[in-house]
């Protein structure tokens, strides 16, 4: 059964169009425009175009393209901003908030046309955002799922708490999970494709797959082909095999 996925965007809207252009060249050299195309979240922060990323993703999927896009922590981060109040994220430790300029935030809604967002009394960009963002971005956003299973590949954004069941993980574990799902060299039955955790290049560890390549930091957004449990990372001049690491 053969999937593709997408790393961490980070409102890079020109490496999305590049990513979907070579998912577009496998398609044609394999003959198959039905599989998946699974994005594992944080469509925005960092990166100057969230805006742009949302307004394509929302345009794709409309459009009938199968396109699956999960939720990152950003992602949730920006979704809980534009509530009637906005609230701040549990994954968040204390004493640090979306609009702080290590998270990007103010990035985010300097796109939608909110400036100096990190520079104002939060009620005033509040406020603003919440009338410069389309409700459509944002109903988006809220409605995002956390996970999305295709045969043997479970595609998350941060990873999953070993040893639970699917079915009882907690979001907060799916968008924020760092050293106890990282660290665990156990099988976990599916393939755990994620982002959330930057690396230097894509890396299959053997019971998961790493895909974020660092977009927001000015490195490249990865795209891979999976099929079963084997994966190819996708380039200009084709298919790379991803093996598991040693």
């Amino acid at each position: 059964m053969r999937s593709y996925a997408i790393g961490d965007i980070h409102g890079h809207l020109d490496k999305l169009r590049a990513a979907h252009d070579l998912v577009a060249a496998d398609r044609r050299a394999v003959g198959d425009d039905t599989a998946p195309v699974v994005h594992v979240g944080d469509l925005v922060d960092r990166g100057p175009d969230a805006c742009g990323v949302i307004e394509h993703l929302i345009g794709g999927i409309a459009s009938g393209l199968n396109w699956v896009v999960l939720k990152g922590n950003h992602d949730r981060m920006f979704s809980l901003f534009l509530d009637e109040e906005p609230r701040h994220d549990t994954g968040l430790r204390a004493g640090l908030a979306w609009l702080d300029p290590r998270l990007g935030g103010g990035i985010t809604l300097a796109s939608y046309g909110v400036t100096s967002a990190d520079e104002r009394p939060i009620a005033e960009v509040h406020a603003e955002a919440r009338a410069r963002v389309p409700k459509g971005h944002a109903d988006f956003l809220a409605n995002l799922p956390a996970w999305h299973l295709v045969g043997e590949a479970l595609f998350v954004h941060a990873g999953i708490r070993p040893g639970v069941d699917l079915c009882h993980q907690s979001e907060d574990d799916l968008l924020w999970i760092r050293g106890d799902f990282l660290d665990d060299p156990h099988d976990h039955g599916p393939l755990v494709v994620h982002g959330h955790t930057p690396v230097s290049a894509v890396t299959h560890y053997g019971n998961r797959l790493n895909i974020d390549t660092g977009a927001a930091y000015g490195g490249p957004l990865s795209a891979v082909v999976i099929e079963g449990r084997a994966v190819w990372l996708l380039t200009d001049a084709g298919r790379v095999p991803i093996l598991p690491a040693a």
